[in-house]
């Protein structure tokens, strides 16, 4: 699975930041539960911890990109790598072939709100507005219900205190992560999505990419 090694580099990292105890990194806990969500191996998150206290871990850098694409779409790139190089050239091609092309880092970032985004189904019998009532000292910004699927917001810097406040809520398996939201979101046609789409999916194809951001209403 392509999004097993991308799993991998979040778990390694979080472990290098802040101790390979999930109990004491909440990061590292909450990569654990994004990567056990997507049935990656037990194996492949203790290698994954491990890896964070070697030579493997300390080489790798996260470094962000910015690009416009086609019809003048804003791209935010985040990735995981050991060699710079190589990522940035890969981006570069990309960027070329689908229309693009990449700008100064820092151009677009001002475009997009850096926010803490966990999803969950909603387990039976929780009351949701007690649930709502209950996380808001945790860092809620804004609760989303569609269904059975549950969508908490808040402040990037509420990363660890939302996710704890979710999971002591009793949700077991939730995913969170840090996420860009454009603050001017724009529409475009289902055609020029399309093409749009075309250039995301090679970036996200890319093993040094570990999520790709856009402006799309």
């Amino acid at each position: 699975s392509k999004v097993f090694p991308k799993l991998a580099k979040s778990i390694t990292m979080a472990a290098r930041e802040g101790g390979e105890d999930p109990e004491s990194n909440t990061k590292l806990k909450t990569a654990i539960l994004n990567a056990k969500a997507e049935n990656m191996p037990k194996d492949n998150i203790a290698a994954a911890i491990k890896r964070a206290s070697g030579k493997d871990g300390a080489d790798i850098t996260e470094i962000n990109y910015e690009g416009k694409g086609p019809h003048g779409v804003l791209l935010y790139i985040e990735c995981a790598t050991d060699n710079t190089n190589r990522t940035i050239a890969n981006l570069k091609a990309y960027f070329n072939k689908g229309g693009g092309q990449m700008v100064q880092t820092g151009a677009l970032e001002f475009m997009f709100d850096r926010k803490t985004v966990s999803e969950f189904k909603k387990p039976e019998g929780l009351d949701m507005d007690e649930f709502e009532l209950d996380i808001i000292d945790s860092g809620l910004e804004e609760l989303e219900v569609d269904g059975e699927d549950v969508t908490v917001y808040g402040d990037f810097t509420s990363f660890g205190s939302l996710s704890k406040g979710v999971e002591d809520q009793g949700v077991e398996t939730f995913k969170a992560k840090l996420k860009r939201i454009p603050n001017n979101p724009t529409d475009f046609s289902e055609a020029q999505i399309e093409e749009i789409e075309q250039l995301i999916d090679k970036l996200e194809d890319d093993e040094d990419v570990q999520a790709v951001f856009n402006n799309i209403a």
